[in-house]
């Protein structure tokens, strides 16, 4: 099931149109990157999730309900400009906005004491937001947004600001609300979390969705058919081995006698074929298939939207 649809969701500004059509379905108990340059739409569809701003066109479906005041209890968020009050305590803070989000002042008391403790910031309950550095800030903001428990979160590059040991923390929290039922919404720029937190995601440019769908099956699609293949032997042996169903692309000596290469397959040529053609011929170590990155693909994908919207 789906925890939120939009579909066909139009976002225009006087003379800009931020969205054109969008549709994405986020299912329940995932994690969905939603990617995209800057100034793609990313912002203005999780302004209309969080019902900042309303759709021009379209609707927003919340567990398939039509999306309405009521179901924010539901939805936690954290943006990307971080917005706390820098002149009030961080404790007296983080209980108001727990109240906010429907809590009671003893609930969020306890769930703010267990938070706290796991972030190793207990001392700082009587502290000013502005006596703090940025990622203790971000530390809070994260706290705050997550503590009501919320079914769906979303979160606007979540690891800025932090410290690589900070960012593996808030991403181990992640993982296990994901465990535990929540389902997070991740806009964020860096592709190496995407690769490792994302089941599914939808790029954004230009105001469409252009790719959208399981992490699995996209890095299938843009195969390359391209393999590292190192070996034994003479290198001008494994070049004349190739013929012509194959290209040779790079090749690197490692040490004497011993190369690293990269092929491509070329035609209905498989794996099996390449072997084949290479074993009477050198002494095969290791053979593995290079599978683009989501970085290349967000690349890829977004440079050749770029030329056919020019």
């Amino acid at each position: 099931m789906d925890i939120l649809r939009a579909e066909n969701i139009v976002k225009r500004y006087r003379n800009h149109t931020a969205l054109s059509g969008v549709n994405i379905a986020v299912p329940e108990g995932s994690i969905f990157g939603l990617l995209g340059p800057n100034g793609a739409g990313k912002t203005s569809l999780i302004r209309i999730i969080n019902q900042i701003t309303g759709p021009d066109e379209g609707t927003v479906y919340f567990r398939d309900e039509k999306l309405s005041p009521h179901h924010l209890s539901n939805i936690g968020y954290l943006p990307e400009e971080r917005g706390l009050y820098k002149k009030m305590k961080v404790g007296e803070q983080s209980l108001y906005l727990a109240r906010l989000k429907g809590m009671s002042k003893q609930e969020a008391t306890r769930q703010l004491q267990i938070w706290f403790e796991k972030f190793e910031i207990s001392g700082w309950w009587n502290k000013k937001i502005e006596d703090l550095s940025k990622g203790m800030a971000q530390k809070v903001q994260f706290i705050t947004t997550v503590m009501h428990q919320p079914k769906l979160l979303i979160l606007d590059e979540p690891f800025s600001g932090f410290d690589p040991i900070n960012a593996d923390l808030i991403k181990k929290e992640i993982l296990r609300m994901k465990e535990n039922g929540t389902t997070i919404i991740f806009s964020t720029h860096n592709m190496g979390s995407v690769e490792e937190m994302c089941d599914e995601i939808a790029l954004i440019n230009n105001s469409k969705v252009i790719l959208d769908g399981k992490m699995s099956d996209i890095r299938k699609r843009f195969r390359s058919q391209v393999y590292e293949v190192e070996f034994n032997g003479n290198m001008i042996a494994f070049a004349n081995a190739l013929w012509a169903g194959f290209e040779l692309l790079e090749r690197e000596q490692v040490e004497p006698n011993h190369f690293r290469s990269r092929v491509k397959l070329l035609g209905n040529n498989t794996t099996n074929n390449l072997l084949s053609a290479l074993i009477p011929h050198v002494e095969i170590r290791s053979v593995r298939e290079i599978i683009p990155s989501m970085n290349d693909i967000f690349i890829e994908v977004v440079q050749s939207q770029n030329q056919n919207h020019g």
